[in-house]
């Protein structure tokens, strides 16, 4: 029983990690719209969910960030979510990918699946203790 639990927060944390990841790289884009040369990344999100809880130990480190790589066990292989360039919607004359729309629709987007991700696990841990609670007769 407590395995199941263990495993639904598991996944959950995993997949709150993966959307803070997320939300730092599209912050990242629309902060870097004007630089030219500056080419868009982002991940799967799918993709890098099933590699971060696949394999029997759960995580993922990621290279190009320091703090949060310290703070995120390495998953199997050591493996990193694979970041993906965008390919530009328009030409530009300073070669830069960066579609305001398209990272402000991926931005929103991902900002309620977090919050989404963050009220499931509240209701989790709410029922779960709730549950735990000895319910006498008086």
């Amino acid at each position: 029983m407590i395995n199941r639990l263990t495993a639904t927060l598991d996944f959950q944390t995993q997949a709150l990690t993966l959307r803070a990841e997320r939300q730092r790289l599209i912050a990242s884009n629309i902060a870097n719209a004007d630089t030219p040369g500056y080419v868009a990344r982002d991940f799967n999100f799918p993709q890098a969910l099933q590699q971060a809880v696949g394999g029997g130990r759960s995580g993922f480190k990621l290279g190009e960030n320091a703090a949060l790589a310290a703070q995120m066990p390495a998953g199997p292989g050591g493996s990193e979510p694979r970041l993906n360039y965008a390919a530009p919607s328009q030409t530009n004359l300073d070669s830069n990918s960066v579609d305001m729309d398209r990272e402000r629709a991926s931005f929103v987007d991902n900002a309620l699946k977090y919050e989404s991700t963050l009220r499931f696990i509240n209701s989790s841990v709410k029922t779960t203790l709730e549950a735990m609670k000895s319910h006498t007769a008086g």
